[in-house]
């Protein structure tokens, strides 16, 4: 095992309860750390404590004045919600900017790395091709210039002080348990209490879909296989329209293959700044071994259902 004791910021959110889960299964000893938000869940913080390799830590990252004994953090804690960053990116600024800043200025001086989780939001939108990790950053909505924001300090602490870094830049995640606010989970909720769908900009901006799952198997990838110093791109296996995404739900809910998608769609909201694709070269990654092991048309169906029952 490369490193034993780590950090993990933002374990009772979705992407960091799943990573932590995974981490405490393969014996990594762990401490916790989260300001538990309205998107954090409190149910997997007791879950973890059952486990005598997890420490929690109830705090923002921006309020850390020292650091636990570890080899390596996981700043996964983040303000995530691109519409909420457009009506007000202060708490973006606060988690995503200072948050980075003051784990940086903790580890200055140490030989401990900080691993970085990011975002496929920082290299704006790409009509044909992909990113590489190399691209220019252009983010078009606050929240994804919080993300650049913290990717260009973390590379200049590195240059300056030496700090040693990974940045793992992921696209659209999903799976069970996530908050409603994201697409899938919307989506189901407006359906259980008979609301139409909002769907920005009749639903054509392109995502590509990864699961929780494979998005926690590239962190450890990267954190068993990978170079310290580089950037690592994570591409989901699967390319839809959000208006696609939602069909395929209501079908899954009505248990009915034909519906009238404007039924049950609101069209007339719009996001300013849109993108309309994104899509990232992930060779470097797929260079140590991993790929996508999830399939998104059998995992949609499972968290309509979990959904439906929780």
């Amino acid at each position: 095992m490369k490193y034993k004791k780590i950090i993990i910021t933002g374990v009772g959110g979705f992407i960091g309860s799943s990573f932590t889960r995974e981490c405490l299964k393969r014996g990594y000893i762990i401490t916790g750390v989260d300001s538990m938000t309205y998107a954090s869940n409190w149910n997997h913080i007791t879950e973890f404590e059952q486990n005598p390799n997890f420490k929690f830590i109830f705090g923002d990252i921006n309020n850390i004045y020292k650091i636990e004994d570890c080899d390596l953090i996981i700043n996964i804690a983040a303000e995530s919600h691109v519409d909420r960053s457009i009506d007000n990116c202060k708490d973006f600024i606060h988690s995503n900017i200072n948050g980075v800043h003051n784990l940086l200025e903790l580890i200055k001086g140490t030989k401990i790395p900080l691993i970085q989780i990011s975002t496929d939001e920082i290299y704006g939108d790409i009509e044909e091709g992909s990113h590489k990790e190399t691209d220019n950053l252009n983010p078009s909505n606050p929240y994804a210039a919080t993300k650049s924001s913290a990717d260009l300090l973390i590379q200049s602490y590195a240059r300056t002080y030496g700090i040693k870094y990974n940045i793992i830049r992921l696209t659209n995640n999903y799976g069970k348990d996530q908050h409603l606010e994201k697409l899938i989970p919307k989506t189901i909720n407006h359906l259980k209490h008979g609301k139409k769908i909002p769907l920005h900009n009749q639903g054509t901006p392109l995502r590509n879909w990864l699961h929780v799952d494979d998005s926690v198997e590239a962190i450890l990838t990267v954190i068993e296989k990978g170079k310290l110093n580089e950037i690592y791109n994570v591409n989901g296996n699967y390319e839809l329209e959000n208006k696609t995404v939602v069909s395929e739900i209501i079908k899954i809910y009505k248990k009915e293959d034909n519906i009238e998608l404007n039924d049950y769609v609101d069209y007339s909201c719009s996001r300013p700044g849109q993108d309309v694709r994104y899509s990232l070269d992930d060779t470097k990654l797929r260079e140590l071994g991993w790929y996508t092991k999830v399939k998104f048309v059998d995992k949609l169906r499972e968290i309509v259902e979990f959904h439906l029952d929780n």
